[in-house]
């Protein structure tokens, strides 16, 4: 039994054995073969073959591929979702991170933001060739509320950009060339009487045929799309075309334009409300013309007292913007937009403010380096692009509005310019111009969606909202593209006929001595006014001290007058080169000055001090004018030279034979031009046909009048004419020229007589020859020029004398 069960049991371990080996062997052989499988099915995988894979195998093995297949699916799908998990648990804290920063409040980074933005845009725009106005614009979309959120348009957005809309109205009616207004005033009117009805007809019957708006849905849209925004007015200024017949008929358009638009909203927003009576319309135009005729009585008056008195930069800044937000806050009180009335002030304030003085060169700066941009980051930051996104009609909505609405700006451009017959590149730029919207578009629909129909329905919905504000930005694109192509356009083209005209153009370096500082800065902008802008030659101003104990005390005196000067003249984009002389006599100095900086021409103050010298022409003036033959201006100006209203011209006979005639009259032509006032010649019929043609061809923007002298001794009758808000300059001639008569010697003596206390020009004409006699610094000052005759009879009256003592 114990052998029997020993073998029982060797027999069942060598069977279990057995059984265990091919079990083992067809384990191993499976992991091998199921490994096999694995590396053959990522293969398969990896080559995007799966079924090409799988299908020669069998179904034991098919069914161990699933489960396997299955098994790493599933640890797939439950790491991707412990990965999906953490990821949205690490947005959320990064989120609720960037939420803790942005949108940004803090007023200082607030601030820097835009100013990054304003200081960015121009040079990656630049790098692009694209407007910097589009580039601020899209600056607000991506910052703003709809974009990143890193801004939020909130009251200084509000403020500020209200501002710049004013300003750009404002800039727009300033820098318009007053004379050239009232000549293409009926152009004016029938273009802008274009560019509002061809649009608002077009976008009328688009929305209630193609759309199906009702009628008084599509009356606003067209009303919103037959009004415009200047957006791309800065462009023109960057461009200097301000006063380009285009640009004058398109801003002045633009006004018309809107002021029509506002008629037209009120006249929907009555008829909605209560009905439209007659009523209505009589007492909006009796506050209309209550309005027009305050500002236009107050605001020269305010002007004129203002600028006569203070003189201080900041101060005339302030009162000029000052006067700008009073007709805007009027105008609204009113019923009609606000900048309709800084339109308004600046074409009453345009006369006050020269293009060349430096309070024009402060009121663009700081709209340009900051309201400005300020009001286009603010458009780009009501925009939101999401709604193209989101279905509906918008995007439908937007296309036929944005086309119809340009095609009929398009189309009213290139009929005015062709019926006017101006250059294509002139009807580009009309079109450019006046094809953009802004904020007021969204403030009219926003006027539409207060209106109710019934209860619950209102003139215009969310999506006639969203397809506006988009509108925005596509107008604004197009606008500023295609001014900025016109204006290179017209200043290639107007460079070429430059180069042509330049070498007509006499070359000027005008010398401006001076003494008393509060003298100083009239004269350096009296020479501003009478430079040119276009040869953009330096100014020289010099200080001439006396070579004497006080020497040192006034040569310090004079660098901070010529430093005072100098920061004026900067003021206006103008250079000043600046020089304390030392001389033995001043006359001699400032002949030497002239001399060594190459000056051709000298403006000089007159004598007004009673205690230094008695005499008219005062110590030195004499001298300096018998002893140059180039142009010189004494100038005694009682009043700043912004509030002139007239230039009075007394022009002696024989003056165009004069070599400097047309010099001298050139200058007066670019001051009446600056100043924009009326300029009147008294001389005789053959002196006056000369000015009246160079008129005519070089300045016919200039309102000139004529008025017959035939003689020299109607000259005191002048005065009479003369008011105190008038120049009167004075055409004289040096003894043994042309135009020299003995009527001049009583020059002096008249006016003192007759003019006393007037602002006044005295020009010696120049005389284009050699200085008389080596100048030297020992050379004594003459105060009277004495004649031969005068050196007879005096050495005769002295002989007589003595023989009576005798």
């Amino acid at each position: 039994m114990h052998k029997v069960g020993c073998a029982s049991t060797k027999k069942v371990n060598f069977l279990c054995l057995r059984l265990a080996l091919p079990l083992h062997k067809v384990g191993c052989a499976l992991t091998k073969k199921v490994n096999f499988l694995c590396l053959r099915l990522a293969l398969s995988l990896h080559k995007r073959d799966f079924a090409l894979a799988i299908s020669g195998l069998p179904d034991c093995v098919r069914l161990v591929l699933f489960l396997h297949k299955v098994g790493y699916a599933l640890t797939k799908k439950v790491n991707f979702l412990c990965l999906w998990l953490a990821l949205s648990l690490m947005c959320k804290k990064t989120n609720r991170m960037i939420s803790a920063y942005f949108p940004i409040t803090d007023p200082t980074l607030v601030f820097l933001v835009v100013l990054s933005i304003i200081l960015l845009a121009p040079i990656i725009m630049g790098k692009l060739r694209i407007p910097h106005i589009i580039g601020m614009v899209l600056a607000g979309v991506v910052l703003g509320k709809y974009g990143l959120n890193i801004l939020v348009r909130d009251n200084s957005f509000e403020l500020f950009g209200k501002v710049g809309l004013y300003y750009i109205m404002f800039l727009a009616s300033l820098e318009m060339e007053m004379e050239g207004v009232k000549k293409n005033k009926y152009r004016m009117l029938a273009f802008g009487l274009l560019t509002f009805a061809v649009p608002l007809v077009l976008v009328y019957f688009s929305c209630v045929y193609i759309l199906h708006f009702s009628a008084q849905a599509s009356l606003l849209l067209g009303c919103i799309m037959s009004s415009n925004t200047l957006i791309a007015y800065p462009i023109v200024s960057r461009y200097g075309l301000q006063r380009k017949p285009s640009v004058m008929l398109s801003v002045g358009a633009t006004m018309l334009s809107l002021l029509l638009a506002l008629v037209l909203l009120a006249g929907i927003v009555s008829s909605a409300e209560s009905g439209s009576d007659v009523g209505f319309w009589l007492l909006l135009t009796l506050k209309f013309a209550i309005y027009c005729a305050a500002m236009i009585l107050l605001i020269p008056r305010f002007t004129r007292y203002f600028l006569r008195r203070y003189s201080d930069a900041v101060m005339q800044y302030v009162f000029v913007m000052a006067m700008m937000f009073m007709s805007a806050a009027l105008s609204e009180a009113v019923g009609f937009e606000g900048i309709f009335g800084a339109f308004f002030a600046g074409l009453i304030l345009n006369r006050y403010i020269p293009a060349v003085s430096p309070l024009m060169n402060r009121i663009e700066f700081i709209g340009n380096a900051l309201f400005i941009p300020y009001f286009l980051i603010g458009v780009g930051m009501l925009i939101n692009l999401r709604i193209l996104f989101a279905g509906g009609q918008v995007v439908f909505f937007l296309l036929v509005i944005t086309f119809v609405g340009t095609v009929g700006k398009m189309l009213a451009a290139y009929l005015a310019s062709h019926r006017f017959q101006l250059p294509l590149s002139s009807g580009t730029m009309m079109f450019g111009l006046t094809s953009a919207h802004a904020a007021g578009a969204i403030a009219m629909v926003m006027v539409g969606m207060r209106i109710e129909l019934a209860p619950g329905e209102f003139l215009v919905n969310d999506e006639i909202l969203n397809s506006v504000v988009l509108m925005i930005l596509l107008t604004c694109i197009i606008s500023s593209l295609i001014t900025e192509r016109s204006a290179q356009k017209i200043t290639l083209r107007d460079q070429q006929i430059a180069s042509d005209e330049e070498a007509s153009l006499d070359d000027e370096h005008i010398l401006v001595p001076i003494k008393y500082p509060n003298y100083a800065e009239q004269l350096i902008g009296l020479a501003i006014l009478m430079k040119s802008r276009k040869l953009n030659r330096p100014l020289t101003a010099i200080n001439v001290v006396y070579e004497d104990e006080q020497m040192r005390v006034n040569q310090e005196k004079g660098k901070h007058l010529l430093e005072q000067v100098t920061r004026y003249a900067a003021g206006s984009d103008v250079q000043v080169q600046s020089q304390v002389r030392i001389a033995v006599n001043i006359a001699n100095g400032i002949k030497h000055a002239f001399q060594e900086f190459h000056a051709n021409e000298i403006i000089i103050g007159m004598h007004t001090h009673a205690e230094v010298s008695k005499k008219f022409w005062g110590q030195f003036h004499q001298s300096l004018f018998n002893g140059l033959n180039c142009q010189i201006i004494m100038a005694r100006l009682m009043q700043p030279l912004n509030t002139l209203r007239r230039i009075v011209v007394a022009v002696p006979s024989r003056a165009q034979f004069e070599p400097g005639f047309y010099r001298w009259l050139e200058r007066l032509l670019r001051m009446a031009t600056h100043l924009d006032c009326r300029i009147e010649f008294h001389g005789r019929q053959d002196t006056l046909a000369l000015i009246s043609a160079y008129i005519q061809e070089k300045h016919p923007v200039v309102r000139a009048a004529f008025k017959d002298m035939e003689h020299w001794n109607q000259f005191p009758q002048l005065a009479s004419t003369i008011a105190d808000d008038h120049m009167f300059v004075v055409i004289t001639a040096r003894k043994g020229t042309v135009s020299y008569k003995n009527a001049l010697e009583e020059l002096a003596e008249e006016i003192r007589q007759n003019f006393s206390g007037k602002t006044i020009l005295i020009v010696f004409p120049d005389q284009y020859g050699a200085v008389e006699g080596d100048m030297t610094y020992s050379q004594s000052q003459h105060q009277e020029e004495r004649s031969a005759y005068d050196v007879v009879g005096g050495w005769i009256k002295n002989k007589i004398e003595k023989t009576k003592k005798i």
